[in-house]
Protein backbone atom coordinates (compact mmCIF):
# COMPACT_ATOMS: atom_id res chain seq x y z
CA UNK A 1 0.00 0.00 0.00
CA UNK A 2 1.42 3.31 -1.11
CA UNK A 3 2.22 6.00 1.63
CA UNK A 4 -0.95 8.26 -0.02
CA UNK A 5 -3.17 5.32 -0.31
CA UNK A 6 -2.48 4.64 3.75
CA UNK A 7 -2.90 8.39 4.38
CA UNK A 8 -6.57 8.38 2.60
CA UNK A 9 -7.46 5.56 4.57
CA UNK A 10 -6.34 7.17 7.71
CA UNK A 11 -8.29 10.30 6.75
CA UNK A 12 -11.23 8.52 5.61
CA UNK A 13 -11.62 6.35 8.60
CA UNK A 14 -11.00 9.79 11.36
CA UNK A 15 -13.71 11.24 9.13
CA UNK A 16 -16.49 8.34 9.70
CA UNK A 17 -15.63 7.83 13.61
CA UNK A 18 -16.30 11.58 13.89
CA UNK A 19 -19.59 11.09 12.20
CA UNK A 20 -20.36 8.03 13.77
CA UNK A 21 -20.15 9.99 16.97
CA UNK A 22 -22.67 12.83 15.16
CA UNK A 23 -24.90 9.99 14.87
CA UNK A 24 -24.94 9.19 18.55
CA UNK A 25 -24.97 12.23 20.19
CA UNK A 26 -28.43 12.61 18.11
CA UNK A 27 -29.67 9.14 18.37
CA UNK A 28 -27.50 7.71 21.61
CA UNK A 29 -26.43 4.82 19.93
CA UNK A 30 -24.67 4.50 16.10
CA UNK A 31 -25.11 0.59 15.56
CA UNK A 32 -28.82 -0.54 16.34
CA UNK A 33 -29.79 -3.81 17.05
CA UNK A 34 -33.51 -3.88 15.23
CA UNK A 35 -35.35 -2.53 12.46
CA UNK A 36 -38.75 -3.69 11.96
CA UNK A 37 -39.41 -3.81 8.09
CA UNK A 38 -42.33 -4.19 6.09
CA UNK A 39 -40.96 -5.94 3.21
CA UNK A 40 -37.75 -7.18 2.27
CA UNK A 41 -36.43 -5.38 -1.27
CA UNK A 42 -37.10 -8.21 -3.23
CA UNK A 43 -40.85 -8.03 -1.98
CA UNK A 44 -41.15 -4.44 -2.35
CA UNK A 45 -40.56 -4.88 -6.21
CA UNK A 46 -43.54 -6.51 -6.59
CA UNK A 47 -45.38 -3.84 -5.26
CA UNK A 48 -47.72 -1.19 -6.86
CA UNK A 49 -47.08 2.45 -6.84
CA UNK A 50 -47.60 3.92 -3.69
CA UNK A 51 -47.35 1.30 -1.75
CA UNK A 52 -46.46 2.60 1.56
CA UNK A 53 -42.98 0.37 2.56
CA UNK A 54 -40.40 0.16 5.83
CA UNK A 55 -36.99 -1.34 4.10
CA UNK A 56 -33.45 -1.32 5.27
CA UNK A 57 -29.98 -2.63 3.59
CA UNK A 58 -26.97 -1.09 2.94
CA UNK A 59 -26.05 2.06 1.00
CA UNK A 60 -24.41 1.30 -2.30
CA UNK A 61 -25.22 4.92 -4.34
CA UNK A 62 -25.68 8.37 -3.08
CA UNK A 63 -26.05 11.14 -5.51
CA UNK A 64 -27.06 14.84 -4.22
CA UNK A 65 -28.57 17.23 -6.31
CA UNK A 66 -28.61 20.55 -4.58
CA UNK A 67 -32.33 19.92 -2.87
CA UNK A 68 -32.99 16.25 -4.13
CA UNK A 69 -30.89 13.36 -3.30
CA UNK A 70 -31.28 9.60 -5.06
CA UNK A 71 -29.59 6.76 -3.45
CA UNK A 72 -29.62 3.03 -3.58
CA UNK A 73 -29.64 0.07 -0.65
CA UNK A 74 -29.28 -3.33 -1.28
CA UNK A 75 -29.94 -6.81 0.96
CA UNK A 76 -28.92 -9.99 -0.12
CA UNK A 77 -32.02 -10.67 -2.37
CA UNK A 78 -31.72 -7.45 -4.05
CA UNK A 79 -31.78 -3.65 -4.77
CA UNK A 80 -33.69 -0.84 -4.67
CA UNK A 81 -33.46 2.70 -5.53
CA UNK A 82 -34.78 5.89 -2.83
CA UNK A 83 -34.95 9.35 -3.13
CA UNK A 84 -35.07 11.78 -0.70
CA UNK A 85 -36.33 15.59 -0.67
CA UNK A 86 -35.27 18.46 1.55
CA UNK A 87 -38.89 20.25 1.45
CA UNK A 88 -40.68 16.42 2.44
CA UNK A 89 -37.69 15.60 4.88
CA UNK A 90 -37.11 18.71 6.47
CA UNK A 91 -33.96 20.91 6.74
CA UNK A 92 -32.46 19.25 9.80
CA UNK A 93 -32.69 15.69 8.49
CA UNK A 94 -31.78 16.49 5.14
CA UNK A 95 -28.75 18.30 6.03
CA UNK A 96 -27.61 15.19 8.55
CA UNK A 97 -28.26 12.29 6.35
CA UNK A 98 -25.66 14.31 3.32
CA UNK A 99 -23.02 15.23 6.24
CA UNK A 100 -23.23 11.51 8.04
CA UNK A 101 -24.19 9.09 5.73
CA UNK A 102 -21.68 6.94 3.36
CA UNK A 103 -21.42 4.59 1.46
CA UNK A 104 -21.38 1.70 2.93
CA UNK A 105 -23.61 2.50 6.11
CA UNK A 106 -26.86 0.93 7.03
CA UNK A 107 -30.04 2.35 7.36
CA UNK A 108 -33.56 2.33 7.64
CA UNK A 109 -35.92 3.93 5.06
CA UNK A 110 -39.97 4.88 5.22
CA UNK A 111 -42.15 6.28 2.19
CA UNK A 112 -44.15 5.05 -0.62
CA UNK A 113 -42.93 3.66 -3.99
CA UNK A 114 -43.44 4.95 -7.55
CA UNK A 115 -41.29 4.85 -10.84
CA UNK A 116 -39.56 7.23 -11.78
CA UNK A 117 -39.66 9.69 -15.47
CA UNK A 118 -36.89 7.21 -16.22
CA UNK A 119 -38.93 3.93 -14.63
CA UNK A 120 -37.21 3.44 -12.24
CA UNK A 121 -38.97 1.86 -9.16
CA UNK A 122 -37.63 4.42 -6.43
CA UNK A 123 -39.30 4.78 -2.53
CA UNK A 124 -39.87 8.56 -1.62
CA UNK A 125 -38.75 8.39 1.58
CA UNK A 126 -40.29 10.34 3.84
CA UNK A 127 -38.32 9.17 6.98
CA UNK A 128 -35.18 7.42 7.22
CA UNK A 129 -33.44 5.63 10.20
CA UNK A 130 -28.99 5.51 10.20
CA UNK A 131 -28.98 1.91 11.56
CA UNK A 132 -24.93 1.14 11.49
CA UNK A 133 -21.91 3.29 10.65
CA UNK A 134 -19.34 1.62 8.20
CA UNK A 135 -15.99 2.99 9.34
CA UNK A 136 -14.02 1.65 6.16
CA UNK A 137 -15.10 2.34 2.79
CA UNK A 138 -16.78 -0.15 0.24
CA UNK A 139 -14.07 -1.20 -2.64
CA UNK A 140 -14.41 1.28 -5.74
CA UNK A 141 -17.97 1.06 -7.54
CA UNK A 142 -17.15 0.36 -11.21
CA UNK A 143 -14.24 -2.11 -10.71
CA UNK A 144 -15.19 -3.73 -7.79
CA UNK A 145 -13.07 -6.08 -5.77
CA UNK A 146 -10.85 -7.72 -8.16
CA UNK A 147 -7.41 -8.68 -6.32
CA UNK A 148 -7.87 -12.45 -6.09
CA UNK A 149 -5.90 -12.94 -2.53
CA UNK A 150 -8.08 -9.90 -1.26
CA UNK A 151 -11.54 -11.99 -2.59
CA UNK A 152 -10.85 -15.02 -0.59
CA UNK A 153 -9.45 -13.61 2.69
CA UNK A 154 -12.00 -11.17 2.85
CA UNK A 155 -15.16 -13.16 1.40
CA UNK A 156 -17.66 -10.74 2.67
CA UNK A 157 -16.09 -7.74 0.78
CA UNK A 158 -16.20 -10.03 -2.26
CA UNK A 159 -20.05 -10.46 -1.48
CA UNK A 160 -20.77 -6.76 -1.14
CA UNK A 161 -18.77 -5.84 -4.39
CA UNK A 162 -19.24 -8.97 -6.63
CA UNK A 163 -22.71 -9.69 -7.76
CA UNK A 164 -22.07 -13.24 -9.23
CA UNK A 165 -20.24 -14.05 -5.81
CA UNK A 166 -23.19 -12.97 -4.10
CA UNK A 167 -25.19 -15.49 -6.04
CA UNK A 168 -23.14 -18.07 -6.27
CA UNK A 169 -23.75 -18.24 -2.42
CA UNK A 170 -27.13 -17.85 -2.18
CA UNK A 171 -27.51 -21.03 -4.77
CA UNK A 172 -25.46 -22.88 -3.08
CA UNK A 173 -27.14 -22.43 -0.03
CA UNK A 174 -30.47 -22.69 -1.81
CA UNK A 175 -29.17 -26.18 -3.62
CA UNK A 176 -28.48 -27.37 0.24
CA UNK A 177 -32.18 -26.46 1.53
CA UNK A 178 -33.32 -28.24 -1.82
CA UNK A 179 -31.37 -31.54 -0.96
CA UNK A 180 -32.99 -31.43 2.89
CA UNK A 181 -36.14 -31.02 0.99
CA UNK A 182 -35.55 -34.25 -0.94
CA UNK A 183 -34.59 -36.30 1.19
CA UNK A 184 -37.31 -35.39 4.34
CA UNK A 185 -39.83 -35.72 1.89
CA UNK A 186 -38.96 -39.33 1.03
CA UNK A 187 -38.74 -40.20 4.56
CA UNK A 188 -35.46 -39.96 4.91
CA UNK A 189 -34.43 -39.12 8.81
CA UNK A 190 -31.38 -35.96 9.50
CA UNK A 191 -29.33 -36.72 12.44
CA UNK A 192 -25.35 -35.81 13.35
CA UNK A 193 -22.79 -37.99 13.67
CA UNK A 194 -19.62 -37.08 15.79
CA UNK A 195 -16.96 -34.83 13.77
CA UNK A 196 -13.95 -35.91 16.15
CA UNK A 197 -13.16 -39.95 16.00
CA UNK A 198 -10.85 -42.44 17.35
CA UNK A 199 -10.03 -43.40 14.11
CA UNK A 200 -10.95 -41.45 10.60
CA UNK A 201 -12.64 -43.48 8.76
CA UNK A 202 -15.25 -44.06 5.88
CA UNK A 203 -12.96 -43.11 2.73
CA UNK A 204 -9.21 -42.91 2.00
CA UNK A 205 -7.60 -39.72 3.06
CA UNK A 206 -5.19 -38.35 5.23
CA UNK A 207 -6.63 -36.74 8.44
CA UNK A 208 -6.41 -33.56 10.24
CA UNK A 209 -5.33 -34.76 14.42
CA UNK A 210 -6.43 -32.66 17.32
CA UNK A 211 -5.91 -33.12 21.13
CA UNK A 212 -9.29 -33.32 23.29
CA UNK A 213 -7.79 -32.05 26.55
CA UNK A 214 -10.07 -33.43 28.94
CA UNK A 215 -9.66 -37.02 27.79
CA UNK A 216 -5.82 -36.10 27.26
CA UNK A 217 -6.69 -37.87 23.62
CA UNK A 218 -5.77 -37.14 20.45
CA UNK A 219 -8.33 -37.33 17.95
CA UNK A 220 -9.06 -37.07 14.09
CA UNK A 221 -11.48 -34.81 12.68
CA UNK A 222 -13.65 -37.07 10.24
CA UNK A 223 -13.10 -37.19 6.52
CA UNK A 224 -16.62 -39.37 5.95
CA UNK A 225 -19.53 -39.52 8.00
CA UNK A 226 -19.86 -42.90 6.39
CA UNK A 227 -19.84 -45.30 9.57
CA UNK A 228 -22.16 -44.06 11.61
CA UNK A 229 -24.43 -43.22 9.49
CA UNK A 230 -24.19 -47.22 8.87
CA UNK A 231 -24.14 -47.67 13.01
CA UNK A 232 -27.47 -45.91 13.08
CA UNK A 233 -29.02 -47.96 10.36
CA UNK A 234 -27.92 -50.58 12.52
CA UNK A 235 -29.66 -49.47 15.39
CA UNK A 236 -32.94 -49.44 13.48
CA UNK A 237 -33.06 -46.34 11.53
CA UNK A 238 -33.55 -47.63 7.80
CA UNK A 239 -33.19 -44.49 6.14
CA UNK A 240 -30.70 -41.72 7.57
CA UNK A 241 -28.70 -39.12 6.04
CA UNK A 242 -26.15 -36.30 6.85
CA UNK A 243 -25.69 -32.90 5.07
CA UNK A 244 -21.88 -33.20 6.81
CA UNK A 245 -18.60 -30.79 7.26
CA UNK A 246 -15.73 -33.20 6.41
CA UNK A 247 -12.09 -32.83 6.34
CA UNK A 248 -9.06 -34.02 4.28
CA UNK A 249 -5.94 -33.14 4.97
CA UNK A 250 -4.29 -33.53 1.53
CA UNK A 251 -3.53 -30.75 -1.37
CA UNK A 252 -5.99 -27.80 -1.88
CA UNK A 253 -7.09 -25.70 -4.73
CA UNK A 254 -9.70 -23.21 -5.94
CA UNK A 255 -12.26 -26.60 -6.24
CA UNK A 256 -10.89 -28.42 -3.24
CA UNK A 257 -10.81 -27.56 -0.25
CA UNK A 258 -9.80 -29.11 3.12
CA UNK A 259 -12.90 -28.45 4.92
CA UNK A 260 -16.03 -29.02 2.63
CA UNK A 261 -19.44 -30.14 3.10
CA UNK A 262 -20.85 -33.33 1.61
CA UNK A 263 -24.37 -35.21 1.82
CA UNK A 264 -24.36 -38.56 2.57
Amino acid sequence: MSENTTAMSTNELTARLQKAENIRARDGVVWKDKFDRTHTIAESRELADGVAVKLCGRVTALRWLGKLMFGRIYDINGEIQFSMSREELGEEQYKFMKANVDMGDFIGITGELYHTTAGELTVRVAAYEILAKALRPLPEKYHGLTDMEARYRQRYLDIISNPESRNALLGRFKMTQHLRDFMNDHGFLEIETPIMQNIASGAAARPFTTHHNALNTDFQLRISPELFLKMAIGAGFDRVYEVAKDFRNEGMDAMHLQEFTMIE
